[in-house]
């Protein structure tokens, strides 16, 4: 493109030859002049209309507004709704989350009453509104409040239920020679050796020599010696002052501090000490004092995973952790 400028004399000319190149950044140029008064008269007139209140431009400006605003508005309701909707599923699974709270609390020995609950609502549905975002707000804070109560209260839950685990565990409940039943019972009888009467402070479990000896319960062995009336002896320590003794034993497979399970094998059978054959005599002791082992025995093989009740010290209180002669 040739471009020729001439003064009003036509006494001198000047020719500007402009190519491809140059034409595109011309016209570039020119565009981004046109950009930037478009931009400057809008600045002046609308947004300086709308700002002192010109008539036209004021009312077209808020019409802009007007429907930007509805826009936003609409969108931000359909977020709302669906965020509610949202609260309300969570609301109910809450609900369902409280019945299963309250039939655990029955596995775990604790009185539904002694939880505090939210308070109970309903009626009639008059009338549906939406809610707005400070309602959609509390009713989320209140559902975070709910939901850290019910984490504490299942944590609780958790400690109770795995205490009371623990706690059946360290029960000597398990049979400790499998598939014999006790011959000589708890109580008084005739000593076998002397003749007269006597107390037996445990149960006898005849088998054969070398038949295995379980723990009845998990504990920790206390005692590992030869006593001259028990012969080879074991006692596990289960807590809470629960003790179980095991006599007559012909080998023994733990020692002293060493931790037994439930159902392991600590010894074998003999007939070692005060005794007229091979057996197991097995003793149960609370706070020292002898109980009948039948009772737990019973409890275990009745009712497999109930608690057995709190073991109170028999009418043979005068009786205490020292052999008896009669085995």
């Amino acid at each position: 493109m040739h471009l020729i400028i001439t003064d009003a004399r036509l006494a001198r000319s000047r020719a500007i030859h402009l190519s491809g190149t140059r034409l595109v950044l011309v016209s570039l140029a020119v565009s981004l002049c046109l950009m930037v008064v478009a931009a400057g008269l809008y600045h002046w007139v609308f947004l300086k209309g709308a700002r002192e209140g010109w008539p036209v431009v004021g009312s077209l400006v808020r019409l802009v507004v007007k429907d930007e605003f509805a826009e936003r508005d609409r969108f931000m309701r359909a977020n709302l709704d669906a965020m509610a909707r949202r609260v309300g599923e969570m609301q109910a699974r809450m609900v369902q989350l409280e019945s299963l709270g309250d039939r655990v609390l029955g596995l775990a020995g604790m009185a539904p009453a002694d939880i505090q609950k939210p308070d109970a609502r309903g009626g009639a549905l008059v009338s549906a509104r939406n809610l707005s975002m400070e309602e959609l707000q509390t009713t989320l804070d209140e559902l975070e409040r709910l939901t850290n109560q019910r984490v504490d209260l299942m944590t609780v839950l958790e400690s109770r239920l795995f205490d009371q685990h623990i706690r059946k565990k360290m029960i000597p409940t398990h049979a400790p020679v499998t598939g014999r039943v006790a011959g000589s019972g708890f109580g008084w009888r005739v000593d076998p050796i002397t003749g007269q009467s006597a107390l037996h402070t445990g149960l006898d479990f005849q088998a054969d020599t070398g038949t295995s000896i379980l723990a009845a319960a998990g504990g920790v062995v206390v005692t590992q010696e030869y006593h001259p009336a028990y012969g080879n002896m074991i006692e596990v320590d289960h807590g809470n002052q629960l003790v179980t003794r095991y006599a007559h034993a012909s080998r023994v497979l733990v020692k002293q501090g060493d931790i037994v399970r439930r159902g392991q094998k600590i010894a074998e059978i003999g007939t070692t000490g005060r005794s007229t054959g091979p057996h197991l005599h097995f003793e149960v002791l609370v706070q020292g004092v002898f109980q009948d082992p039948r009772k737990f025995l019973n409890a275990g093989a009745m009712a497999t995973g109930a608690q057995v009740a709190a073991v109170q010290p028999s009418a043979l209180a005068g009786q205490r952790s020292a052999p008896a002669p009669g085995r």
